[in-house]
């Protein structure tokens, strides 16, 4: 099995790759990555700082639990304190800070806090426990929207009214589109994220590439993916070309998994989304349809009207945005720290803030 990762880590093809780009770049170009987890394969593996020194990488805000806004994250935590809850979630949702406490503070004060890794285990608690009411804290981009949308599928199914979902599902496209529209962008390619291609296709980034005349490239999460997908976007970019191309062929479709999008649709309708340091993007997110109602938490616990304010020394919204990077921030690796975070791309596992300072980068270029 190892040969079907190790071949696309092979070093000598790596050098080959950022031999190629250094042939094809005669300009300056400025190219988004969209995936946090492509963010920690650049930087874990150096390939940032093998790049030529006219590709800028900037990151963008494809960290699901980053964007998650704090107003959704206090809810959690109000509803985590219920009496009776099984308040379940994604381990990386645990220490997102809300505006005064996270979940795991809350599983230390006796809360009943779970981590899971489906939300079909959180379905299967409800049904093990008839008399708690069991929550799912439904975090994710398209990605994980399937798994979700089939968990409250059979809740309804199965009769079991013990389960509920607080969702905040977002979608990639928009959030593109918000990027390459905003007034001082400088975003010239992107780097598309595979999984969530996996899912959808590559159809739907078409006309956003027509319309704002950029390249996107669907890549995979390996270093040779990367560097492929540099590849292909540094020569669209230097031959004047727009379009859509898929370096991750192997998993993507341009139709996607039609049947995982049929749920989805079954399930879940478009909304516009709050997004944490970014604000409100209009159809970016998924809710659940009338249908489906009896199943939202945030419904049946009566939160929705819990407000939250961001620490004002956090730049998220600005890293989320390509606008900077993490070690531009003041409070990086100081007063904000894995440990005692002051914003969620410090804490998740594709953040950007932790992958700076997991892997030693201080440095402000």
């Amino acid at each position: 099995m190892m040969r079907f990762v190790d071949e696309y880590r092979a070093a000598a093809d790596v050098r080959g790759y950022v031999r190629l780009l250094e042939r094809t770049v005669t300009r300056p170009w400025t190219l988004m990555e969209i995936c946090g987890g492509q963010t920690h394969t650049f930087v874990r593996s150096g390939l940032d700082r093998m790049l030529p020194d006219s590709l800028t990488l900037v990151h963008g805000p494809g960290c699901p639990v980053c964007v998650t806004p704090l107003e959704r994250i206090d809810r959690a935590i109000a509803i985590a304190q219920w009496p009776g809850v099984i308040f379940t979630s994604f381990g990386d949702m645990l220490r997102v800070p809300g505006s005064s406490t996270d979940l795991l503070s809350v599983k230390a004060r006796g809360g009943d806090v779970r981590m899971v890794y489906s939300p079909l285990d959180a379905l299967d608690l409800a049904r093990r426990n008839p008399d708690r009411e069991v929550v799912f804290f439904a975090v994710g981009f398209e990605t994980t929207a399937p798994a979700n949308a089939m968990a409250v599928w059979q809740a309804a199914r199965q009769g079991i009214g013990n389960f509920s979902v607080l969702g905040a599902h977002v979608l990639v496209p928009p959030a593109i589109e918000a990027i390459l529209g905003a007034p001082g962008n400088r975003v010239q390619a992107v780097l598309a994220a595979g999984h969530v291609c996996a899912i959808m296709g590559t159809r739907e980034y078409e006309p956003i590439a027509e319309r704002h005349r950029v390249p996107i490239v669907v890549t995979g999460f390996e270093p040779l993916d990367l560097l492929q997908g540099l590849y292909l976007a540094a020569r669209a970019l230097e031959e004047g070309r727009a379009g859509v191309e898929n370096q991750y062929a192997r998993v993507v479709t341009r139709a996607g998994n039609t049947r995982a999008q049929a749920l989805m649709t079954e399930v879940f309708e478009v909304c516009d989304r709050a997004w944490r340091g970014i604000g409100v993007i209009p159809r970016s997110g998924l809710a659940l349809r009338p249908e489906f109602a009896r199943f939202d938490a945030a419904r049946r616990f009566e939160v929705d009207e819990v407000a939250a304010g961001e620490s004002p020394l956090c730049i998220a919204g600005e890293v989320l945005r390509g606008l900077k990077k993490p070690p531009q921030c003041p409070a990086f690796g100081t007063r904000c720290t894995p440990e005692h975070p002051l914003g969620a791309p410090m804490v998740s596992s594709e953040g950007a803030c932790a992958a700076y300072y997991l892997y030693g980068r201080r440095e402000s270029a």
